[in-house]
C-alpha cells in the first residue's frame, strides 16, 4: 500500500489535444514536475489530456519512483469511448498503482467532485487549459482559491 505523503500533483486539461499538440515537450515538463520532487500524480482518466499524462508518466516509472492514481468519478466513465478508448483505459487502471472510485453512478456533479477531489489531495495542479470554460477552466479556477501551485502546459 503506497503512502500519499509525497509532494503531489493533480492533473486536468481538455478532451480534445491540438493538432500540434506536443508530446516531447510534454514529457520534459513531466520530468521537471518529478525532479522537483512530485511523486503521486493523480489523474482524472478522461481523453486527451489526462489520457496523454498518464501514458507519459507510466513509461517514466522505469527511471522514476512515482505513482500513478486513477481517480474515476464515476463506474461508467468510459460508457461513450470507442473500442481502442476502451481497452487503453482498462490498461491505464491495471496500470496504476491506486485507483479510486468516487461514486457508483453518474450524475450531473460527479465530474467536478473528481476534480476537487484531485486538487485537495495535491500540492500542485499541472493543467492545459485554452478556454475560460468547462471542467478544466472550474478546476484551476478552484485550485487558485485554494492556494494551490498551478502549472500551465503551453502547448
Amino acid at each position: 500500500m503506497i503512502e500519499e505523503k509525497d509532494k503531489s500533483v493533480a492533473i486536468t486539461g481538455h478532451r480534445i489535444l491540438g493538432k500540434n499538440f506536443d508530446f516531447i515537450k510534454l514529457r520534459e515538463e513531466l520530468i521537471s514536475l518529478i525532479n522537483k520532487g512530485n511523486k503521486f500524480f493523480y489523474i482524472g482518466m478522461a481523453l486527451g489530456f489526462d489520457t496523454a499524462c498518464f501514458k507519459t508518466l507510466l513509461t517514466l516509472k522505469s527511471e522514476y519512483e512515482i505513482y500513478l492514481i486513477a481517480c474515476i468519478p464515476c463506474l461508467g466513465q468510459s460508457d461513450k469511448f470507442n473500442k481502442k478508448q476502451k481497452l487503453d483505459y482498462i490498461n491505464m487502471i491495471d496500470s496504476a498503482d491506486k485507483v479510486y472510485f468516487l461514486q457508483l453512478d453518474y450524475d450531473d456533479y460527479c465530474m467536478k467532485k473528481r476534480n476537487k477531489f484531485m486538487v485537495d489531495k495535491a500540492d500542485n495542479v499541472f493543467c492545459y487549459l485554452n478556454k475560460s470554460s468547462g471542467g478544466t477552466y472550474f478546476t484551476v479556477k478552484y485550485a487558485v482559491e485554494n492556494n494551490k501551485n498551478v502549472i500551465y502546459f503551453k502547448n
